[in-house]
């Protein structure tokens, strides 16, 4: 990324109105992953962790699917492939680099996207053709890792703010971002998003959810798309020039829903975010469903019936730890083990 490119404007409206489905409304991610994915599930995401790339160079251009991390190109700006093979301290090498310290979260390899500038308004976006095209009306879980970019080595660090938005987007239509095109304004929309500011510069923090595909879409874009007006901020130190944040991403994965949610039925429910923190949901299940909650003794903590056929329960005050919920409905069972995270 150079400055010449962080000083294009945003506009390309009309990309933005070729994008399906950005005023849909659809349930949104948590920072926590929340459904245990059966080892024969297939990933629809190639190149998930960006291991595979043509060779191990510095770089800083624009990314085409044959160069770079294979299958992924830019869709807005200069995406970073940070590497392992590279040198300590090249500049997109692994763990040291212009932009961070960090290592990946799976792998040898991550990438990263500018999720933030103050003036002009800018993003950088990576994207990448799925496996599969997804099926209009099928539900998909998708998640992914992300870290707030922090602890580089340029002496007056370019990225000194973490935001909250970085998210997934899928479309019909690829954008194959090239060097003088101007950037893209954001869409203000994505299927899945960190409602939550990601700051985190030392691990990686899991951001998840679900939707139902309204398109055949067949593309898959990463970075953060609402506008400054949307995106909230967290200064780690003040500079002079204009702020500006990066996010590394690792890890990508998109599922169709392994079981089905079948309506009326014990089988198909799922429940999430699993770890969680302030609430968790039942979903897939019929209203009156009874649902009791134990403790990792046995004891009794809450019981009740669904209201609905999507149940969320408040656990914002319980204590953290391991607990087990036993769902019955018309004679069937099933129990779910979650967890209770800080």
């Amino acid at each position: 990324m150079t400055d010449n490119e962080l000083e294009r404007t945003m506009t390309f409206s009309a990309w933005h109105n070729k994008w399906p489905g950005r005023n849909n409304s659809f349930l949104l991610g948590s920072l926590l992953c929340f459904v245990a994915i059966p080892i024969n599930a297939q990933n629809l995401v190639p190149n998930h962790s960006f291991e595979e790339y043509d060779t191990c160079r510095v770089v800083n251009d624009v990314y085409y699917p044959e160069t770079g991390p294979i299958g992924w190109f830019s869709a807005a700006g200069t995406p970073d492939h940070f590497m392992s093979c590279l040198p300590y301290g090249s500049f997109n090498g692994v763990p040291q680099n212009a932009g961070a310290f960090q290592y990946p979260q799976n792998g040898e390899c991550y990438a990263g996207v500018i999720t933030y500038r103050e003036f002009p308004e800018l993003r950088e976006y990576i994207m990448i053709q799925l496996l599969e095209t997804l099926v209009i009306g099928q539900q998909y879980f998708a998640c992914f890792y992300a870290s707030a970019a922090w602890g580089g080595y340029i002496p007056s660090p370019q990225v000194w703010l973490a935001t909250n938005g970085i998210g997934m987007v899928f479309t019909t239509q690829q954008r194959q971002w090239e060097l003088n095109d101007p950037y893209p304004a954001p869409l203000n929309y994505a299927h899945v998003y960190s409602e939550a500011i990601v700051s985190d510069t030392a691990g990686w923090t899991l951001v998840s959810g679900t939707f139902v595909a309204d398109s055949a879409y067949q593309y898959l874009m990463l970075g953060n798309p609402f506008n400054n007006a949307s995106t909230d901020t967290l200064h780690f130190a003040h500079e002079t020039s204009i702020p500006r944040g990066m996010a590394l991403i690792d890890n990508v994965q998109v599922y169709s829903d392994p079981t089905g949610i079948v309506e009326g039925s014990v089988e198909g429910a799922i429940l999430y975010p699993n770890p969680a923190s302030g609430w968790i949901t039942l979903a897939g299940i019929t209203s009156g469903s009874r649902i009791k909650i134990h403790d990792t003794l046995g004891r009794g903590i809450w019981q009740g019936a669904a209201t609905s056929e999507s149940f969320r329960l408040d656990v914002d005050r319980w204590a953290r730890g391991t607990y087990v919920l036993h769902l019955e409905n018309a004679g069937k069972k099933k129990a779910f083990k979650f967890v209770l995270v800080e």
